[in-house]
This record gives structure tokens, C-alpha cells and sequence, in this order.
């Protein structure tokens, strides 16, 4: 059964991109193709005085609901105190159902849970369309309860679109009400 999110845009976000960004074909038309969660774990576990990884790789499955993959180190940089295979890093890559229902949970549930939150700045796209976005504690995901303090960690978001053109993504991500400060309130902040 598909999510909340994806029948949506099946029914409602897909034909209205359609029509607005003048497409002949559905398969023009930007659809999100994957989503990746990352915790880099560097200074975390420098902070902690710990090898031990376990809390990262437990909480990120309870915000995902998928295993992570660990990612080590390439090479050693001893600015960093890091040494080839070292583990630097876990991430989660979710398609289909699991992405749209992430993202889902991300607009409707995560984002008004940070504290102070006016919305997203719009330069958070690269050059091929895709968004990457983060948060400073994990803590805001529902799924999460922090006994230690010291344990918060950061997590990145990223969204892949099947479209390079960031104007193609930024109209999909609003049809998908994703929380972007409004043109007007950027100008005031700025000033």
C-alpha cells in the first residue's frame, strides 16, 4: 500500500506539475527518486572518548526503520586523528514507499518539532536539483528518546529528484507542502 505522500502525488502533485512547468510527457515530470540519511560520526565519537558506534547505528535505524551502512575512512589525515578504515560515518538510502513515507514524516512531524523553526532557506539545492538539508539533534525524530546528553548527534538529509533543474524541484517540493521560508521573509531577514 502506498503512502499518504506518494498517493498524493500520484493524484493531485503529478498532473498540476504537469500542466505548470508545461510538460508533454508524465515521464518529464520530477519525482523524487531517493531519499539518503547520513550521521557523520567523527567528532561524536571524539567527544564520547568511544569506539563504539552502536547508539548511532541504533537510533538511525529507529528514524528510518532500515539498517545503515557504515562508511570508513579512505585515508588517514592526522589533522583529524583519522586513520584509513576508520569508521566516519552511517547512512541510509530509502526508495519508493519508504522515501515518500520519510518525507512525509519529515513535513508533517520533524519540522515543527525544532525549536524556533521559521522554515527552510531556499539555497539548499546543488546544481543537479537535489536538496540537502540537516539537523543539529536527532532528538527531533519522535522515534528517539536521549538518556546521555553527550550522545546527540546531528543527522543530513538529502533528496534526489529524477530532474537536474533546481526550479523543477523546488515547485515539486512545494506541492508537497515542504516547509520553505516565504520570498517576502527572506528579504526581511536579510536587511
Amino acid at each position: 500500500m502506498a503512502s499518504e505522500l506518494q498517493q498524493r502525488y500520484q493524484k493531485e502533485i503529478l498532473p498540476k506539475l504537469i500542466k505548470d512547468l508545461g510538460m508533454k510527457n508524465v515521464m518529464q515530470a520530477p519525482r523524487i527518486l531517493k531519499v539518503v540519511v547520513n550521521v557523520g560520526m567523527g567528532s561524536y565519537m571524539q567527544r564520547l572518548g568511544t569506539k563504539d558506534y552502536g547508539t548511532v547505528e541504533e537510533t538511525l535505524t529507529k528514524i528510518t526503520g532500515q539498517k545503515p551502512v557504515l562508511r570508513k575512512s579512505r585515508m588517514s589525515v592526522s589533522n583529524f586523528k583519522l586513520r584509513e578504515g576508520m569508521p566516519v560515518g552511517m547512512c541510509v538510502t530509502l526508495r519508493g514507499e519508504s522515501a515518500y513515507d520519510f518525507l512525509d514524516k519529515v513535513i508533517n512531524v520533524v519540522f515543527p518539532r525544532v525549536r524556533g523553526f521559521r522554515g527552510v532557506k531556499r539555497n539548499i539545492f546543488d546544481k543537479d536539483g537535489n536538496c540537502s538539508f540537516g539537523f543539529t539533534e536527532h532528538t527531533v525524530f519522535p522515534e528517539v528518546d536521549v538518556e546521555d546528553p553527550r550522545k546527540v548527534h546531528g543527522v543530513q538529509v538529502t533528496i534526489v529528484t529524477s530532474t537536474k533543474d533546481k526550479e523543477h524541484t523546488v515547485k515539486l517540493l512545494e506541492e508537497m507542502s515542504f516547509p520553505f521560508i516565504k520570498k517576502h521573509e527572506a528579504k526581511e531577514e536579510t536587511n
